[in-house]
C-alpha cells in the first residue's frame, strides 16, 4: 500500500463482471458492442465513467477507446443509431463525438504519446491498450472495461486504480514526474480530483508536484483558469487552495492569494493568517451559495492587505483601505487568468470593495442613513455582499462574532424596511441633470454635478423622500444659495423655499466613510 498524508477511505461498491453487464444493460451500450462485434474491433469504456461508475457519481459522457481507428468507429456507431444520431468528426486530434438522447460518446483510437520539454503538444502514435492505459494521468482513471461481447464488463485495471478508489488516493500510474513533466496541466488536474472527491494525494506523487511546479508556466491561462474553476465549484474549495499553496503552485497561478499567507509579529501582538482566514471565508460561502463569481469575491476579498499593512503602536496592526486596495488590484488578476472582464469581473470588484460596509454598520449604530447608502452602492448584489460579509466573520471570540452576527440581522431588516420605504436600491433621481439644466438654462458645467450629487446626498442620508416634488423643493433651494437663477417654471403643488432648507444645508456636510477592521 502505498504511503499517504492521511488514510481516507471511499465509500463504494466493488461490483464484479455480472453486475457491470447489468449496468451496461442500456441501449446505447447495447449499439457500441454490436458496432465494435461487426468491426472486429476490440473497444473499451475508459476514464471518467468507469471511475464514477464505481463511485456511483452520476455522468452522462462516455469515453471509448478504440483499438483501431476511433473516427471509424464513430462513423459506424453514427449509422446504427439512426438519423437522431449527431456524428462530429476532430480529423487533426484523430477523435470523434457522437451525441444521442441527451448522451455523449466520445470515441479515441488507443495511442501512445511522447513530448519534448518544452511544449505540451504530444506526438501521437497508435498504441495499444496498455500504450492508452500508461499514458492516462491518475490510476483512477485509468481502468477500463471492455465492451465486447466475448468479454463484456471485464476490468482490465493494471495500475490497481480500484484500490486507490477505495483508499481514496490520487496516484499517477507511472512515474509522477514524467507524467507532470510531459503534460504540466496534470499537476492542476491532480489537485482538482483530489478537492472534488475530497481524495489524498499520494507522498510521491505530492512530492513530484513540488519538483515540477515550474512547469505550469508552459500552460495557457484559458487551460489553468478551467481546472482553478473546477476547485472554485467544488463543494470544499478550500481543500483544493491549501493544496495548490503546499506545493508551491499557488505563488504562480494566484501570488496575490499565497502572499496572504505571512503572520508578523511586533512586541508580542500578531495579526491573524488571512490566507487561513480567506479558506475559511471561502468554504463558508461555499456552503450557501453555488454562485461561481460569489466565491471568487471570498477568495479575493482580503487581497489588498499585504500591501496595506501597518503597524501602529497605539493600536497594532491595521489593513486601512484594503478593501480599496484590493478592488483595484482585480481587473489586473483577471486579465492576466483570462477571467471574464465584464459585469462578473465587475461584480468582484464591486464586493471586495463593498465588503467592510456592513462590517462597519454593524459595529456602531445602525442608521438609516448608513443603509440607505449601502443599499444604493451595492444594489442587486446587496444579498451576496451580506452573504459574504456574514461569512468575513472568523473571530475566535465568540460573544463578539455573536454580536456581529446579531447586528447583521438588524441590517437586514433595515435594508427590508428601507428599500420599502423609499426605493433606492438602483434608484435614478427623480430630478436628472438634464432637467437641471433646461431649468437653470445650462450647459454642462460643475454646477450641475454639485447639484445632481447634492440633490443623491440628501435622498440617500434621509434628508428627503426619493419623491420629484421633494427633490424639485430641494434642487430649487439649493441652486437658490448657489446664485443659480430659474430660466424655466417648473410645476409644484406648494412654493419652494426660498431659503436653503435643512436638507440643503446637510447635502453641503462633506460625507467620510470609516473602515473598520473585524
Amino acid at each position: 500500500m502505498r504511503d499517504i498524508f492521511s488514510a481516507s477511505y471511499t465509500a463504494m461498491k466493488i461490483w464484479n463482471q455480472d453486475e457491470i453487464k447489468k449496468i451496461l444493460d442500456k441501449d446505447i451500450f447495447h449499439q457500441l458492442t454490436l458496432t465494435a462485434d461487426a468491426l472486429g474491433i476490440d473497444c473499451y469504456l475508459v476514464g471518467g465513467y468507469v471511475r464514477d461508475l464505481y463511485l456511483e457519481r452520476p455522468t452522462n459522457d462516455i469515453d471509448v477507446v478504440v483499438i483501431g481507428s476511433g473516427i471509424d468507429m464513430a462513423e459506424h456507431f453514427s449509422e446504427r443509431l439512426g438519423q437522431k444520431a449527431h456524428l462530429s468528426v476532430f480529423r487533426n486530434f484523430g477523435t470523434a463525438q457522437v451525441k444521442w438522447r441527451g448522451q455523449e460518446v466520445e470515441f479515441v483510437g488507443a495511442r501512445r504519446e511522447s513530448y519534448s520539454h518544452d511544449s505540451r503538444k504530444p506526438i501521437v502514435e497508435d498504441g495499444t491498450l496498455e500504450d492508452d492505459q500508461n499514458r492516462r494521468d491518475f490510476t483512477i482513471n485509468a481502468m477500463a472495461i471492455c465492451l465486447n461481447s466475448a468479454r463484456l464488463g471485464e476490468l482490465v485495471d493494471p495500475f490497481d486504480g480500484l484500490l486507490d478508489l477505495k483508499e481514496g488516493i490520487i496516484a499517477t500510474p507511472l512515474d509522477p514526474d514524467i507524467t507532470f513533466s510531459d503534460d504540466p496541466l496534470r499537476m492542476m488536474r491532480c489537485v482538482r480530483f483530489a478537492t472534488q472527491l475530497n481524495f489524498q494525494i499520494e507522498e510521491e506523487t505530492f512530492d513530484a508536484l513540488t519538483r515540477n511546479r515550474e512547469r505550469i508556466r508552459i500552460i495557457s491561462a484559458e487551460r489553468i483558469i478551467d481546472e482553478l474553476n473546477k476547485i472554485m465549484r467544488s463543494p470544499i474549495p478550500s481543500i483544493g487552495l491549501v493544496n495548490l499553496h503546499r506545493c508551491g503552485l499557488l505563488e504562480l497561478i494566484l501570488p496575490e492569494v499565497a502572499a496572504l499567507d505571512c503572520v508578523e509579529t511586533r512586541n508580542g501582538r500578531s495579526h491573524k493568517n488571512n490566507f487561513y482566514h480567506t479558506l475559511e471565508v471561502l468554504d463558508s460561502v461555499a456552503k450557501k451559495s453555488d454562485n461561481l463569481y460569489l466565491r471568487w469575491a471570498a477568495l479575493l476579498h482580503d487581497i489588498g492587505k499585504p500591501k496595506s499593512k501597518r503597524w501602529e503602536p497605539a493600536i497594532g496592526w491595521t489593513f486601512h483601505n484594503h478593501n480599496f486596495l484590493g478592488e483595484r488590484m482585480i481587473k489586473p488578476l483577471f486579465r492576466r487568468m483570462k477571467l471574464p472582464l465584464d459585469d462578473r469581473m465587475k461584480y468582484v470588484a464591486k464586493l471586495v470593495d463593498l465588503h467592510m460596509r456592513p462590517i462597519a454598520i454593524a459595529d456602531d449604530i445602525v442608521t438609516d442613513s448608513a443603509v440607505r447608502r449601502l443599499l444604493f452602492e451595492a444594489g442587486d448584489d446587496i444579498e451576496d455582499l451580506m452573504l459574504l460579509c456574514e461569512a468575513d466573520i472568523t473571530s475566535k471570540n465568540e460573544v463578539r462574532k455573536k454580536n456581529f452576527l446579531n447586528n447583521f440581522q438588524i441590517v437586514r431588516r433595515k435594508l427590508v424596511d428601507i428599500e420599502e420605504k423609499d426605493r433606492v436600491r438602483n434608484f435614478q433621481p427623480p430630478v436628472d441633470g438634464n432637467e437641471i439644466m433646461e431649468m437653470f438654462a445650462l450647459p454642462p458645467c460643475r454646477e450641475i454635478g454639485s447639484l445632481k450629487q447634492a440633490l443623491k446626498d440628501a435622498i440617500l442620508d434621509g434628508h428627503i423622500p426619493n419623491e420629484r416634488e421633494a427633490g424639485l423643493k430641494f434642487v430649487l433651494a439649493r441652486a437658490e444659495k448657489m446664485g443659480l437663477k430659474l430660466q424655466k417654471p417648473v410645476g409644484l403643488t406648494s412654493p419652494a423655499p426660498t431659503a436653503p432648507n435643512e436638507a440643503a444645508q446637510a447635502a453641503e456636510t462633506p460625507k467620510g466613510t470609516t473602515h473598520v477592521e473585524a
